[in-house]
Order: structure tokens, then sequence, then C-alpha cells
């Protein structure tokens, strides 16, 4: 008798726990996440959102699906990939849904939860906020959270994983949001060589033209793109001379004030090698015509930042071989070890 009712008790369980995200059990543990010790402190409250090992893996899935966008063809991989630094290297602007192009460059993702604001015009402060930016934009995904957990909620392996990051819990908006903001908070870049010298770890060297170049961007550069994290997460007018064709004002198109016109996001230079094309709009094919910029090729305004016009002399006075340097400085931030994490890697 008392073995007929094991088995009846263990028949329901195997048939009934598919019906709903409920009776899944959960089997979610905490991943260590650790401040690299050359880095400032964490910005995001990651204690809102700790990182889990389900968690982290519904976000992975969900940054490499389709489904985000309207017509089932647009990732956020799709325009960050991985081995450029989750950058979409060659394109000058993102691409999106029907093939539409947008008017911007796609940025790096790296070390977000170190940062106070996302998107070259900081359309977004919140980490677990940020990818409702894109899925919006009817240039890129084209679509709604409502749409996508409807689509969602016809998938198992979603319903499974919902629950098991988010102690049996159903498909929703503000998970999906939750677990994309665990993936992003665990990409954290901070193993490059120039990581590895200014924390003395063993046989960690740069050449004499590196270290030449390191001490040109503490004096040249480092105003703006402060800290290990190489940006201060400010908003400034550079110089570049505004396109004619896309009228991007920048910063001023979230605020509404006249002096933010022209102004973005200064990026951080980690992996810069990797992530050409340069600028919001990816106007510059290669560091050197970025540094060819700066040193003679700005334009003023009444909104260009005030460290860029010194006594009426604008940009940054730089000669060949100090440009030279310069890029053989920024090409030890490369780091390797981050754009073959497998941690990242797509996985089904």
């Amino acid at each position: 008798m008392n073995k007929l009712l094991f088995l009846l008790v263990t028949f329901c369980f195997i048939g009934c726990q598919n019906d709903d995200a409920a009776e899944y059990t959960e089997i979610d543990t905490p991943m260590a996440f650790q401040v690299p010790s050359n880095f400032p402190p964490l910005a995001y409250v990651i204690a809102n959102n700790p990182p889990t090992t389900k968690g982290f893996e519904l976000g992975r899935k969900l940054f490499y699906d389709g489904r985000l966008s309207s017509d089932g063809t647009v990732s956020c991989s799709f325009c960050h990939e991985q081995a450029t630094a989750f950058t979409h290297h060659g394109h000058d602007f993102s691409h999106g849904v029907n093939n539409l192009e947008g008017i911007r460059n796609a940025p790096a993702i790296q070390n977000m939860a170190f940062q106070t604001a996302y998107f070259y015009d900081g359309a977004s402060a919140n980490l677990e906020m940020l990818s409702i930016v894109p899925i919006h934009n009817p240039v890129e995904m084209n679509e709604t959270l409502e749409n996508i957990v409807q689509k969602l909620k016809g998938d198992a392996k979603y319903k499974k994983l919902f629950a098991e990051a988010f102690n049996g819990a159903e498909i929703s908006s503000n998970y999906m949001l939750k677990a994309l903001a665990q993936f992003m908070t665990m990409m954290v870049s901070a193993n490059s060589r120039y990581d590895r010298y200014v924390r003395n770890e063993p046989g960690a060297t740069l050449t004499q033209q590196e270290l030449t170049g390191k001490e040109l961007f503490t004096q040249k550069c480092a105003s703006c793109h402060t800290t290990d994290l190489f940006t201060d997460s400010s908003f400034r007018n550079n110089g570049l001379p505004p396109n004619p064709f896309l009228n991007d004002k920048g910063r001023e198109v979230v605020t509404g004030f006249e002096y933010d016109r022209y102004k973005f996001k200064v990026p951080s230079l980690r992996n810069v090698a990797l992530t050409a094309p340069y600028m919001h709009d990816g106007r510059f094919g290669s560091l050197q015509s970025v540094l060819n910029f700066y040193s003679g090729g700005m334009l003023h305004s009444d909104t260009l930042d005030p460290l860029l016009n010194q006594d009426g002399q604008l940009g940054i006075p730089l000669d060949q071989q100090q440009k030279e340097a310069l890029i053989a400085f920024l090409k030890t931030l490369t780091d390797e070890e981050y754009i073959v994490n497998p941690l990242f890697y797509f996985q089904t």
C-alpha cells in the first residue's frame, strides 16, 4: 500500500512539474563578483539584484535571442559581438529590424556595473532599465516588453529558467530585465596587460614606447578618461563637427537643454584597439585618425568642452611620435581573456 502511494505521488510530480513555472524547484546559487583591485567602487547597487548562476544563464540566453525584436532577427548580440568587446565592428551605425540603420555607433559593453550612465546621450541611468531603450527603439528592435513576454511564455526552456532564477517566478518583463542586468554585471574587463602592469603582477611589463604613451595619456587625456575605467561617465562636446545629415544633438535629445547640445558620453577606452570605427557616429576608422582630429580637426562651438579650448588653442597638441606612443599605450588596454571568455558565449 505504501509502495503504491509512493508510485502515485511520484507519477503526479513528474507529470505535473511542467504545467506551471511555480512547480520548478529552485536550484540557483550566487555568482562570485569581485571588484578588481585597480578599479573604483561599484556604481550599481549589486545587492538589489545579485548575479546567480541561473539568473546569469537566463540573461545570457536573452542577450542572444532574436525574439527580443519585432521581426525575430535582431538580438542584443547582433550589434554587440564579443570578439570586438561587444561592439558592431566595421559598422558606422547600428542596424536593426528590416535592415534599418540608426544614427549612432554601437558602444562597447564592459564594466557596466561601475558606470552611472549608459548610451551616448545617457538615455538610461539604470543597469536594469537600459535594455528597454533598444527594445523600444523603432529602428533597432522595435518591440514591446509585453510582446516579448508573450513570445517567451511559449518556450518551455524559458519557463524553467525563469522559475529557477527567480524562486519559482513566472516569465515577466521585470525578471527579464533583471536577468539581462545580471549578465551585464558580470561582463567585467580588467585583465589587460595594462591591468597586470599596474597591479604589479609577475611578468607584466610595458615597453618604453608604451610607458611614454602612458605618461602622455596622463597628461593629455586622463581628465576625461579617468580612473582605470578610462571614463568619467560625463557628457562633453569634444569639438566633432556635426554631421549635417543626422542632426544628432546628443545629450540635448534627453535633457532638452541647449547647453547639452552636441555633448556625448565620454566612452571607456578599454579594448579600444578592437572597437573601430570611433566616435558616436563611427566616422573615424583608426586610432591615428582619432588623434589627428584631436590635434587639428576640432570645431569651436558654444558648448565645446573648456578642456579642449586653452587660451583660444583648440584641441590637444600632439606630434606624430607622441601619437604613435599613445596608440602603443592604448593597445595595452586590450583584454584578450575578456573577448574569448566562454562564460559570455552563446549557449543553447
